[in-house]
C-alpha cells in the first residue's frame, strides 16, 4: 500500500523526506514535486529500480530516465568532458528547468536506458526535492505519468496514474508550472538546445552567445 505525507506540514514532511529516502534505498519508487512537474523517481545506480521506474510509466528503454542531482558539485562524480560553457550553463540557471545531456562517467555502473553513453541531468529548484536528493543522492527521475498522458502538476493525479507501483508520495501541493525543462546538449563543442521549455533560446544565449537549435 502506498504511503502518501503531506510536505506542507513540517511533520508530516520530514516523516515523509525519510520514509522516501529509505524506499529509494530498498529499491522502491516514489513521486516527489519539482519545479517543473511531478516525478516519479529511483535508485539512479540500481538497474532493477530503473527498470522498474519505466515499466510502472509503460516507457521503454529508448527513452532513457533523466537524473536529478541535489547540488551541483555531484556532477564531478557523475559526468566528464564537461565544458567551460555547459558550467556557465549550471551556474546560471541551477537549481532550475534546465536539463543538460553530457557524457557520463565510463566507470558509473548504472543502466538508465540506452544512453549512448550520455546522461541528461538537472537540479531542481524545489526545497523538497532538493531535500531528498540531499539525503539520497542522484536519483533517476521521470515526469510522474503514465507514456502519452499529460504530466501532472499535482500529487492526486499522479496518484492516480501510478497507484500503489509507488511507495511513497511526497506531496508538496501545486507545481509552478506544467511548461518542462529545456534540455540543452553540451556533449559537443556547442551546446544545442534540443527541447525550449521553461527557459527561451533567448535567455540561454545570454549566457552562451555560441548556441545552435536542434532542428
Amino acid at each position: 500500500m502506498a504511503r502518501r505525507y503531506d510536505c506542507t506540514d513540517a511533520t508530516d514532511r520530514a516523516t515523509g523526506l525519510r520514509e522516501a529516502a529509505s524506499a529509494v534505498r530498498r529499491g522502491e519508487l516514489v513521486v516527489l514535486p519539482t519545479d517543473t512537474v511531478y516525478g516519479i523517481g529511483a535508485d539512479a545506480f540500481s538497474a532493477e529500480a530503473v527498470s522498474d521506474l519505466l515499466q510502472a510509466k509503460g516507457r521503454g528503454r529508448g527513452m532513457p530516465t533523466p537524473v536529478l542531482v541535489g547540488s551541483p558539485n555531484t556532477l564531478h562524480g557523475l559526468v566528464t568532458d564537461f565544458s567551460e560553457q555547459a558550467w556557465e550553463l549550471v551556474d546560471a540557471f541551477w537549481p532550475g528547468a534546465l536539463t543538460l545531456v553530457a557524457h557520463h562517467q565510463p566507470s558509473l555502473t548504472w543502466d538508465l536506458g540506452e544512453t549512448g553513453g550520455t546522461v541528461a541531468v538537472r537540479m531542481p529548484l524545489h526545497p523538497v526535492a532538493i531535500e531528498l536528493l540531499t539525503e539520497f543522492g542522484p536519483m533517476a527521475v521521470s515526469s510522474a505519468n503514465l507514456t502519452g498522458h499529460p504530466s501532472p502538476q499535482d500529487c492526486d493525479a499522479a496518484q492516480e496514474m501510478l497507484g500503489d507501483a509507488v511507495s511513497v508520495y511526497l506531496d508538496g501541493g501545486p507545481t509552478p508550472a506544467a511548461v518542462p525543462s529545456s534540455i540543452v546538449d553540451v556533449t559537443g563543442k556547442v551546446p544545442v538546445l534540443l527541447r525550449q521549455g521553461a527557459i527561451s533560446a533567448d535567455e540561454l544565449r545570454k549566457v552562451v552567445p555560441e548556441f545552435e537549435v536542434a532542428n
